[in-house]
């Protein structure tokens, strides 16, 4: 069985960066979908980032365009999530999830079905 952890989390300064870990483990390697999402307290989950199993094809979310960069060792079994200039709505719990491979991936919380445990991020002065 599949099974992925998040690491890397933390508290961070507003304008500074992070890259978060997932650990693939069980069933690899494989061509799944890997998707990063968060949730921020009294709001839903949303797609942050996603990379496609078939084609590595890639897509952001709107409100990290040109912040985030999603990526995948797959000698080590890893996928990374590079988030720069941060601000306070980059706060919430994210999870790293895989889903089917496809040739490219969505951003829908539903094309997924096996999740992280989810790793706090805390952008604060």
């Amino acid at each position: 069985q599949l099974q992925l952890v998040e690491s890397g989390g933390g508290v961070v300064h507003p304008g500074g960066s992070l890259r978060l870990s997932c650990a693939l483990s069980g069933s690899t390697p494989n061509r799944d979908d890997i998707g990063w999402f968060r949730q921020a307290p009294g709001k839903e989950r949303e797609g942050v980032s996603c990379i496609s199993g078939l084609l590595y094809w890639r897509d952001n979310a709107d409100a990290v365009k040109d912040r985030a960069l999603i990526s995948r060792d797959d000698a080590k079994n890893m996928v990374y999530l590079q988030l720069d200039d941060l601000t306070s709505e980059d706060t919430g719990v994210y999870y790293c999830a895989a889903g089917p491979g496809s040739l490219a991936c969505s951003l829908a919380g539903s094309a997924f079905q096996i999740w992280g445990q989810g790793i706090q991020v805390t952008v604060s002065s």
